[in-house]
């Protein structure tokens, strides 16, 4: 067997049932598929019964150890010559096999790792679409998670990762970091000599912030410039309020027409920004709905990860905890 498909897989059974129904309409059908439960109250696996007949389908129940380490278990168990990381939120196109399959050969070194962009289904809300952009567009973090326009070297995320079982298992697989697991093992690979490849396919993110934090922390020198940028958007939001917050409280107490400019001017960018995102989410997704709710999600994804970043760094720097200690609480629960 050529392909094996892990999906670790945390109180999640509707979205492993949509999983599932994808890689039934797969046009190349030699592949199985390992779900491994990691510790899950809500268990999915009278969704996994019902498509057993169908599928060449093996699963999992163990105790909650985290979406790495249940990565790592179900490679254990797969037997499959390379193995295919998917979270259980993904809908595969119904060629996604078939494309693997038939570019492994047209390539001219032997593929060792891969990975894929992400995008929204068709079948979408407005709301889901916009989400999609905001983590995709170049405007906002698109470039630095390896979208269509990468301002970094493109590492594989654990959504969408394929990789030669052995070198997996001679890589030791996932490690036990809180955030950040996947892009870790997409540097191990570059550091093992490896080159991952990109394939464009489908969707999500993690706690890019923290990550990124404990990325550099744990691989000296990966962090770039590209990888501030959230942060210093973050930063620049909040002071611009802020001047705007002080400027409208000198022009009540001191001077009106004096510090007019102080409480409007700080907006124009935020404005100017907000109509960038408007318009080209608008374009993209032929939608001008989509378009406005482009928006708010663009801000809700720069300024989350720029404060997960803003966190991770007090933590891991100034309090100098390590990355156990200071995302206990939080770490897939």
């Amino acid at each position: 067997m050529k392909y094996s498909v892990i999906v670790p897989v945390y109180n999640r059974p509707d979205e492993v049932d949509e999983l599932l129904e994808s890689l039934c309409s797969q046009t190349l059908k030699d592949f199985e598929v390992v779900i491994v439960e990691d510790g899950s109250e809500k268990t999915c696996k009278d969704i996994c019964d019902k498509y057993a007949s169908i599928l060449d389908l093996h699963y999992y129940y163990k105790d909650n150890s985290g979406p790495g380490q249940s990565r790592n278990y179900g490679v254990e168990h797969a037997n499959g010559d390379y193995v295919i990381i998917l979270d259980s939120d993904v809908v595969l196109p119904e060629n996604y096999m078939m494309a693997i399959n038939s570019q492994l050969p047209t390539l001219n070194f032997q593929l060792v790792c891969w990975g894929g962009a992400d995008a929204a289904h068709p079948s979408f809300t407005p709301v889901q679409k916009a989400i999609s952009y905001s983590m995709t567009s170049f405007f906002t973090t698109g470039g630095i998670r390896g979208g269509k326009k990468k301002l970094d070297k493109f590492y594989p995320r654990s959504f969408n990762m394929g990789i030669r079982k052995d070198v997996y298992l001679q890589l030791g697989g996932f490690s036990k970091m809180r955030f950040g697991e996947d892009i870790d093992f997409s540097y191990r690979m570059v550091e093992a000599g490896y080159q991952p490849q990109l394939f464009k396919f489908f969707r999500q993110v993690y706690n890019s912030g923290i990550a990124r934090i404990n990325l550099e922390k744990r691989h000296p020198g990966t962090m770039k410039l590209v990888h501030l940028l959230p942060m210093v958007f973050t930063v620049g939001v909040i002071a611009l309020i802020l001047i705007s917050a002080v400027g409208r409280a000198l022009m009540y107490y001191v001077d009106r027409d004096q510090f007019y400019w102080m409480c409007f001017a700080p907006w124009l960018p935020l404005l100017l920004y907000s109509l960038v995102i408007l318009i080209d989410s608008t374009i993209q997704n032929k939608s001008l709905k989509v378009g406005l709710l482009s928006v708010p999600a663009a801000f809700v994804q720069l300024m989350g990860y720029g404060f997960g970043f803003i966190e991770a760094w007090w933590k891991r720097y100034v309090q100098r905890k390590d990355e156990f200690q200071a995302f206990e609480k939080t770490f897939y629960q």
